[in-house]
């Protein structure tokens, strides 16, 4: 299966069991209803970029849909955590490109936004040929992060996600 779209979204929950805010998170990132496989981080070619309303109206609860997720967690009161995932589209639509997830302690979503942007960048960079320019290999770079401080005597969790659809 090559997925010929992909859609992004984020979400944070807190609940005094670390498990319900993840689950929280989920339901305010609208992908609670499905069963979530992790999968790793290349954006295939030729990949469609869709809004998040016109992917999940293509899912169906209790499927089996396959992500990217930057996941954030954490107890501690005002310790400021965040979630992000950085995209790197080739120029050349017939080649693959990058998706890096990347969480952060103590920075907001545009730092941590930036930071997963860059990662995907320079990860299709490097597989790109070496005397070539980057503005003739990177064609366009997107960001989707959350951020979110801890609450006292609760757990605080923060996502990012990339979806497949088919």
């Amino acid at each position: 299966m090559v997925p010929k779209e992909i859609f992004f979204t984020k979400g944070k929950g807190i609940h005094k069991d670390k498990l319900v805010s993840f689950e929280f998170a989920l339901q305010d990132a609208g992908i609670e209803k499905y069963n979530l496989v992790y999968v790793s981080s290349i954006f295939p070619p030729g990949c469609k970029i869709i809004s998040k309303e016109e992917g999940i109206e293509k899912l169906k609860p209790g499927q089996i849909v396959f992500c990217v997720m930057s996941r954030n967690q954490t107890n501690e009161p005002d310790k400021l955590i965040s979630a992000s995932i950085g995209v790197a589209i080739p120029r050349n639509d017939s080649s693959h490109g990058y998706i890096a997830e990347y969480g952060g302690l103590g920075r907001r979503e545009e730092e941590t936004g930036k930071y997963a942007e860059e990662l995907a960048r320079t990860m299709l960079i490097s597989t790109s040929a070496r005397d070539m320019k980057e503005k003739d290999i990177v064609l366009e770079t997107l960001i989707i992060a959350q951020s979110s401080t801890g609450k006292n005597n609760f757990w605080t969790t923060v996502i990012a996600v990339v979806v497949f659809c088919e």
